[in-house]
Order: structure tokens, then C-alpha cells, then sequence
């Protein structure tokens, strides 16, 4: 396996600093990292060698990355480890992917990740794409739930992935958030970028970022919970729980963007022994639409909320 990864910048992009580019690209890789391997020569724009981390890439670049050496010389190891199948052909293999489950390896989960667990099952996986990420064509955070679809050879892989650059796939997440929404519908467009307070996580800026577009819809109303039907028009990470950060509604069980100090809420106790079950932010992936790669023919898949979510929306259904 090739431990160099080429990236084209997309048109349109204005001119950015070459680590910043690179750590929206290579996840699990920190921006430190990044800059180290650039002042290493590890990293080419348009075939030459750039040093500077700062270099400003513009778009149509072309910048090549010679990855570290976990990148370079990890081989991915089939584990055993089970997996919810909702649909497998020769091609593709849609799986309800649980909560606590990593998709690819990264430094800091090199084992135990979706991909391990699908070379397992999988016999007739052919590697595609990213060496490290194979197959993976779109992605879900760790602590989200839900439908996805890997590619199980190249071609496959290539029509799924220009799919998801042209944002035809079908998607619709559910999300139990803070408080109520302001309108029972309506579109978040706002772009997101790198932190510049912390690097590591995500924020609404105009500085570098990429423009993102959410649409939500209010399913149910609590006293102060909302149960939401999410869709992406963009997949810029994190993107669903920075968005209803900005609005003032955070997910639930959200360490990171949302909130939870479910004892500022006033709610009964049920209803607080359920949140505490919740493994993360209350974010579901529960409907993936896309067209077959080989046959055309659109496919949808759907995938029912985790027990530990459906639990919290019954304990407040209960409370009303």
C-alpha cells in the first residue's frame, strides 16, 4: 500500500494556508503533525517541495502527502468484530453503524474500527481509495449512529465518492436538542472552518472555511428538549452539531459541541437516569439514499433510533 495521498484543491477556494488545507483533509492527523511533515519535505504543491506550513495554496493546486509512518506501514488486520448489515451485494455493503464505533483507523484508534470489522466480513473486499480509509466514501462521527455505505471495489468507490462531491446522496439525521427552535423549520447557512481558539474542533467563521447548509425540522417539542429531522444540502465535518450550536441547540449528550449538564433542566428522574445511558451526543443517521454505482437503481435504506435514544423520547413523552 502507497503511503502518499494526493489532493487537488477544490475551484473557488480562496487562497489558504497549506497546514490548515491539509488538517481539514487528513483526519486524525493534528495541525502540529502537519507542520511538522511539511518542514520535513514530506509534502509537494504542483510537484515541488514546500517547507513552509504557511504557504498559501490556491485552487486547482496540486499537493501531494507523504504520510507518517503509521499511514505508510500499518496493514489493516480483519477483527471480528460484529457489525449490523442492512444490505451487501458484490459491490457495496450498507451497515447500521452503532454509537462508540470508529469508522477508519487513526493514530489514536488503530484497531477495532468499522474497516477492521468489514475486512473481516467481507471477503470479496477489494482496497479502494485512501489505503488507511478504504471503501469509506462518507463518514460518521464516532458517537453518531446510523446508516452508511462503504464501496467494496474501485469502480464502485469512484461513483459513490463523485456522488458525495456532487451532494446526491439522501440524508437525514435525528437529533434531540436543547431547548425549542425559533420556527418549526428552517435552514442553517453558515460556513464552518477550523477553531482558531482550539484547532482540534470546528466553528462557525468566514475565515478559511467551506460554506455549509442545514436544514432542520421540528418533529416533537418538550419543555426543554426538541426532537429534530435534520438534512444535509453539505458534509463539512461535524457539521449538523456545530449548526445547532450556532442556533442555540446544542445536542444533548454532546461533550464537545452540545450539552450536557442535564441537572440544570429541572427534568424527573427517569428522565435523567435515561440521559445518563446515552453514549454521546444524541445524533442519529436514519435514512441514506444513493444511486447504485453498478445497477443505478436508487437505493434507501433506513435505520431505527438506538434503543438508548428511543428510551430518553419515551421517559419525556411520558413527563408531558
Amino acid at each position: 500500500m502507497t503511503g502518499i495521498q494526493q489532493f487537488i484543491v477544490p475551484e473557488e477556494t480562496l487562497p489558504l494556508r497549506l497546514d490548515l488545507f491539509l488538517s481539514d483533509q487528513l483526519e486524525g492527523i493534528s495541525r502540529t503533525q502537519i507542520q511538522n511533515m511539511v518542514k520535513m519535505g514530506k509534502v509537494s504543491v504542483n510537484n515541488k517541495i514546500i517547507r513552509k506550513p504557511s504557504f498559501l495554496v490556491n485552487s486547482a493546486d496540486t499537493i501531494d502527502v507523504i504520510l507518517p509512518h503509521f499511514e505508510e506501514n500499518t496493514e489493516l488486520i480483519p477483527e471480528n468484530i460484529p457489525i449490523d448489515i442492512l444490505y451487501e451485494d458484490r459491490d457495496v455493503i450498507v451497515v447500521n453503524k452503532p454509537a462508540g464505533l470508529v469508522v477508519h483507523p487513526a493514530p489514536e484508534h488503530r484497531r477495532g474500527t468499522l474497516v477492521n470489522a468489514l475486512l473481516y466480513h467481507c471477503k470479496d473486499f477489494v482496497i479502494s481509495g485512501d489505503p488507511i480509509r478504504p471503501g469509506i466514501v462518507h463518514r460518521l462521527d464516532m458517537y453518531t449512529s446510523g446508516v452508511l455505505v462503504v464501496a467494496k471495489n474501485p469502480e464502485s468507490y469512484l461513483h459513490l465518492r463523485k456522488q458525495v462531491e456532487d451532494r446526491a446522496f439522501t440524508r437525514r439525521y435525528y437529533a434531540l436538542v436543547k431547548g425549542v427552535p425559533k420556527s418549526e423549520r428552517g435552514i442553517i447557512d453558515a460556513s464552518i472552518g477550523q477553531s482558531f481558539v482550539n484547532p482540534k474542533i470546528m466553528s462557525i467563521t468566514g475565515v478559511n472555511a467551506k460554506n455549509a447548509i442545514t436544514h432542520f425540522y421540528l418533529r416533537e417539542k418538550f419543555s426543554s428538549m426538541s426532537f429534530l429531522e435534520l438534512k444535509l444540502d453539505t458534509g463539512r465535518t461535524h457539521q449538523i452539531r456545530v449548526h445547532l450550536r450556532f442556533i442555540g441547540n446544542p445536542i444533548i449528550g454532546d461533550p464537545v459541541y452540545g450539552f450536557t449538564d442535564y441537572s440544570a433542566l429541572n427534568l424527573p428522574k427517569n428522565v435523567i437516569l435515561a440521559l445518563q445511558k446515552l453514549p454521546g451526543q444524541a445524533l442519529h443517521a436514519g435514512i441514506l439514499g444513493f444511486i447504485h454505482p453498478i445497477t443505478k437503481k436508487y437505493f434507501e435504506f433506513r435505520a431505527p433510533l438506538p434503543e438508548y435514544f428511543q428510551n430518553v423520547l419515551n421517559e419525556l413523552r411520558n413527563t408531558v
